[in-house]
């Protein structure tokens, strides 16, 4: 892509209304734009973190069995009434009739509707386990959307759900999920705890929230040390095997945000020297909740007794455009975001400082073509702005690598390289730059 003929506008201040770093400078980026309270379009840019995100909470759904379904946005009121969360949820339903007068409401969460198309077609024992996900776009009316996508009313969640003939079944179901939450966040280049969390109006008796470190986090979490050591289980796992042992590992470890928090407890569980505080965002939410859907919307199916059963259920979200801003509160500077290489939007920025010097532009466009070729996504600023304009821009939106060519440099036969993370620069040849950035 050439900058020239890009769209991305980019401002030099935030507006005054921005509170925190993620929203600040996806508006300064061109990420984002306003379009009412807690609603926003996705300009060229944020779009495309957006997608990458959303294609590595994909593939690891995939890899820990999941199936890919689309789900609608609206629902019918009548599913919520079978189900009895119609009139609890609450004010943050947004409730919508359509031109028969019938009740629809902008889902905020799907376990109803997909409750009813697996009792259409699920009717034995020997179908199950299945998880069904969704990415989609939800809406919950809050009453004070602030920070950004952090907490907007529209959002992008990838929600899962998960079938089983009885409690045992299902928790397994519920630690296919632990793991594979682990690794999506891991591979977002993001440290993750997972932490007990209180069921809230999705319901059950078993529920983690996952929590990624970030200095402006706005919950504060207290955790063991080894927890936060301990990583990812990696893409290596036998997802039919037994995975409890890898999930105790890591749930018999202390770790609770500050609304569960229990410093008597934290105290005597953790020694001195492994006690960790530090402030998190929560980016993830997966339950186990039983029959708590299945009991009253007769979501049945015919066990090995041959007699009917509700099944247990579990449900496991991700809140993906809130990823986005979760991950630049957890990585930027004083210049803007630093992307990690799996979500930024481009790979590398091919700064032209002299746009329209013949020997400048050919090495530019060499640059440009060789990097496409490897796959490295290229972004060719071939503005006509001062270099230091260009530079500022660059490091604003985040670009892993810059790769600057300039006419002193193409007559001594050599370009520049810029890694964003550390600031790091290499003066080379270009075949040997290309090298490097190609790892």
């Amino acid at each position: 892509m050439r900058l020239s003929r890009y769209f991305m506008p980019t401002l030099r201040e935030a507006p005054a209304d921005a509170q925190i770093v993620s929203h600040q400078l996806m508006l300064r980026a061109g990420m984002i734009r306003q379009e009412a309270a807690g609603i926003y379009a996705w300009l060229p840019l944020g779009l495309k973190v957006l997608k990458k995100i959303e294609q590595v909470v994909r593939e690891e759904m995939d890899r820990a069995g999941a199936i890919e379904v689309l789900l609608p946005t609206l629902q019918l009121a009548d599913l919520w009434r079978e189900s009895g969360r119609y009139d609890d949820y609450g004010d943050e339903m947004l409730r919508i009739k359509d031109r028969h007068d019938r009740d629809l409401l902008y889902g905020p969460t799907a376990e109803e509707v997909i409750t009813e198309i697996f009792r259409a077609y699920v009717k034995s024992y020997k179908d199950l386990p299945k998880n069904l996900y969704n990415i989609q776009w939800k809406f919950r009316d809050e009453r004070r959307p602030r920070f950004g996508v952090m907490r907007g009313r529209e959002f992008l969640m990838k929600d899962a759900y998960s079938f089983d003939i009885d409690e045992a079944a299902a928790r397994r179901s519920y630690n296919r999920m632990f793991l594979a939450y682990l690794n999506v966040y891991a591979r977002l280049g993001l440290k993750a705890i997972p932490v007990k969390a209180d069921p809230g109006p999705i319901g059950g008796d078993l529920s983690h929230e996952f929590i990624i470190l970030a200095d402006t986090g706005e919950s504060e979490v207290f955790a063991h040390g080894d927890l936060v050591e301990m990583g990812a289980p990696g893409p290596d796992i036998d997802w039919d095997g037994d995975l409890e042992p890898m999930v105790n590992q890591r749930a018999r470890l202390y770790a609770a945000s500050d609304e569960m928090h229990d410093q008597a407890r934290f105290e005597a569980e953790v020694p001195a020297d492994k006690r960790m505080t530090a402030r998190g965002i929560e980016v993830g939410h997966i339950f186990y909740f039983g029959e708590k859907y299945s009991k009253p919307m007769k979501a049945l199916v015919t066990g090995p007794d041959g007699k009917d059963v509700p099944i247990h259920g579990g449900s496991y979200g991700v809140g993906v455009s809130r990823l986005v801003a979760g991950i630049i509160e957890a990585s930027h500077d004083e210049a803007g975001i630093i992307w990690p290489d799996a979500v930024a939007p481009f790979g590398v920025a091919v700064v032209n400082l002299r746009p329209g010097t013949a020997e400048v532009d050919a090495v530019a466009e060499q640059a440009y073509k060789a990097l496409g070729d490897l796959g490295k996504e290229p972004l060719l600023d071939d503005r006509d702005d001062r270099p230091g304009a260009k530079f500022a821009s660059i490091d604003l939106v985040g670009i892993p690598w810059q790769l600057i060519v300039g006419p002193k440099g193409v007559a001594e036969g050599v370009v520049e390289i810029k890694r964003r993370a550390t600031g790091e620069r290499q003066t080379l040849p270009l075949d040997a730059a290309l090298k490097v950035i190609a790892g």
